[in-house]
Formats: C-alpha cells, sequence, structure tokens
C-alpha cells in the first residue's frame, strides 16, 4: 500500500469507464479470478453494492428471470433481488426440500437464478452447496453464492465454502468482499467472461461510481496472495473460535450451535441484549456488538463473536469470566442441566 501510494498516490481519478481503471486494479481482479477459478472478476466499492447491483443487473439482463432467495439471505442481496424487478420466491432457510417444489413449479425453460450464501454470519451455519448444484443443474439454473463471511477463512488456497467444498467449478457466480478477512476496502463478483463483461457495461453501481485507490487494490492484491499460499493464519482462527466455544460451553453460557468460526451467544431481550454489550465494554474493556431486530428476528436477540487469530488463551478466559458476571449480574438463563448431558443444553425459541 505504501510503495503504491508513493508511485500512484491516494487518489483514484474518477469512474473506471473515465480515469479510474488502474494497474493496480486490474491485477486485483485477476487475482481474485484465479483464487475462485473463473475467467473474470469484477470490483465495486463494497459487499453491498457488488450483491445490490451485481444482482439486479445479472436479473435484469436475462429475460423473464426468477429469483429464488434463501430466506435469511443479506440485506444486500434482498435489495438487489427487489431492485431487479424480476419476480422472486423466498425459500426456506437451507431447505433443499422447498427450493426444490418452487425450481419445479417454474416454467422448464425460464431463466432462474438461485441467490444464497455460502456462510450465514448470525447464525455461523452453512448452505448445502453440493445439493443446491445438483438442483441447479437439474432444473436449468443458474447460481449465486455470496462468500463475504468465508473468503480466505476457508479452503486450501482461502477460495471459502465451495473451495473446501470442491464445488467452485459448479457455481456460476461467487461474490465475495475484500473489507473482512483480506482487511482493506471494496467487494467484487467472479465468473465467466460472459456474465462479468454485462455487469460492466450496464450495472450502473459500477459505471457511475468512483473506482477503488491503487494503494487499496495493491494492498489487497498482497493480503489475497499470501493467504493463498499461507494455512497459518486459518489453522489459528479456527483453532481459536473451537477454544472459544469450548471455554463458553464449560462456564454454561448459551453458546447457540455454529460450526464455523461465529460463536453466537443468545441473549434473548434486546435491551438486554445492549446492556450486556454495554456493561462488558464499561466494566472490563471487551468491544462485543449486540444484534438486535431486523438483523435477527425478535426473540433471537444475541451477541456475536468472532475471535481472531491474535485472541489468546488469557484473552478467552478473561472474556468468559466477563461474561458470566454481566450474567449474573442481569440475571440471564444459562445452560440448562440435562441429564447425561454435562455441558447442558440450550433452549433457543423458534
Amino acid at each position: 500500500m505504501v510503495e503504491t501510494a508513493s508511485q500512484m498516490g491516494t487518489g483514484t481519478g474518477g469512474t473506471r469507464n473515465i480515469a479510474g481503471t488502474n494497474h493496480p486494479l486490474i491485477e486485483l481482479e485477476r487475482e481474485i479470478a484465479s483464487l475462485h477459478g473463473k475467467e473474470a472478476a469484477l470490483i465495486f466499492t463494497s459487499g453491498y453494492v457488488s450483491n445490490q447491483t451485481g444482482i439486479a443487473t445479472i436479473a435484469r439482463l436475462l429475460p423473464h428471470c426468477l429469483l429464488l432467495s434463501d430466506a435469511l439471505n443479506h440485506n444486500s442481496m434482498i435489495e438487489g433481488a427487489r431492485q431487479s424487478g424480476a419476480e422472486r420466491k423466498i425459500w426456506r432457510h437451507n431447505d433443499i426440500g422447498h427450493l426444490e417444489q418452487l425450481l419445479r413449479a417454474a416454467e422448464p425453460n425460464r431463466p432462474k437464478l438461485i441467490l444464497c450464501e455460502s456462510l450465514y454470519s448470525m447464525d455461523g451455519d452453512v448452505a448445502p452447496l453440493h445439493q443446491i448444484c445438483d438442483l441447479a443443474e437439474r432444473y436449468g439454473a443458474m447460481t449465486y453464492v455470496d462468500e463475504v463471511h468465508a473468503v480466505s477463512m476457508y479452503g486450501p488456497h482461502g477460495g471459502g465454502i465451495p473451495e473446501r467444498e470442491g464445488v467452485m467449478d459448479r457455481i456460476d457466480i461467487l461474490e465475495g468482499t475484500l473489507a473482512k478477512a483480506f482487511g482493506c476496502l471494496g467487494g467484487y463478483i467472479a465468473a465467466n467472461a460472459n456474465v462479468i463483461d454485462p455487469v460492466r457495461s450496464y450495472a450502473p453501481g459500477f459505471i457511475f461510481t468512483t473506482a477503488l485507490p491503487p494503494p487499496v487494490c495493491a494492498a489487497a492484491t498482497a493480503a489475497i496472495r499470501h493467504l493463498k499460499s499461507s494455512q497459518l493464519e486459518r489453522d489459528r482462527h479456527h483453532d481459536r473460535a473451537a477454544r472459544l466455544k469450548s471455554v463458553l460451553h464449560a462456564a454454561r453460557l448459551p453458546v447457540m450451535p455454529s460450526e464455523t468460526h461465529i460463536v453466537p451467544v443468545h441473549v434473548g431481550d434486546p435491551e438486554k441484549c445492549k446492556l450486556v454489550s454495554d456493561l462488558l465494554l464499561w466494566k472490563h474493556d471487551i468491544y462485543i456488538q449486540p444484534i438486535n431486530y431486523p438483523t435477527v428476528p425478535r426473540g433471537l436477540e444475541r451477541l456475536r463473536i468472532t475471535p481472531s487469530p491474535h485472541h489468546s488463551d488469557e484473552l478467552i478466559d478473561r472474556l468468559a469470566s466477563a461474561l458470566v458476571g454481566v450474567w449474573d449480574q442481569l440475571d440471564l438463563p444459562l445452560r440448562e442441566t440435562v441429564c447425561g448431558e454435562p455441558d447442558g443444553m440450550l433452549i433457543v425459541p423458534v
């Protein structure tokens, strides 16, 4: 980043089609395409914009397109679907049977686009990508997978859940962010050139906005290249998440089930959820965000904890102790003890 800023400055110059396209940006798009095994990639100013304008543009370019969207998709995907003007069907979260019902009911030759995330950030669960790809191939649908919470975190090269599951080549469009695990700024979609080129030509959120600055692009490229060859950060991150879950379980705190690095802790009350977060900060110098409606349904308010590779055993133990103290102070329920289940059982309303 510093080297590029010294050579090219910190400004962008304008939109991509006027003066904003620069060599570091082109290098970054090539690196992203390589990461996801696609022919091309397109950079946007954020992950939100890449979903919003990418989905809307692709759906508009497919005549009479039917969008099939998972019920827990991110707001950016919902907005992209709405702005497309295309017909939308919502399938129950990760319910493959319901998705197949909707696909079977659609006209066989109608263009169809299945929208889902690979890793859902509020619950930490993973989409059944093999089965989704099977249905897409059976019913002639395209697939669009949001990878923002998985890219660089999973797979032997950081290509995300699709790389880990071996379905990268079966997914038509992969969307991701540079602002989370890669530590920079921006969003992108990666696909074959016959998808990327029309989006480049028709997407308002690409055409009419400022391009990413060269230093940011250079930093993102360096991050991707490093994490494609280094497994150390991924292994350490997952080790920290596993230890945190273990310690919180041992303290009988209501950790919600999660198979990933997302560690949600159930509170179930919006005011107390905010108060838990405040007390952790005021009394213990620990910052954890409260997650309330509309991000999650009412009654499922929670803390969402995402440890980093740099959180030590000492810091994790201190967090558990602080949480137990706050739980006691607010008279929040701990995990119920169940006969034969020493760690107890979490009862969460559905």
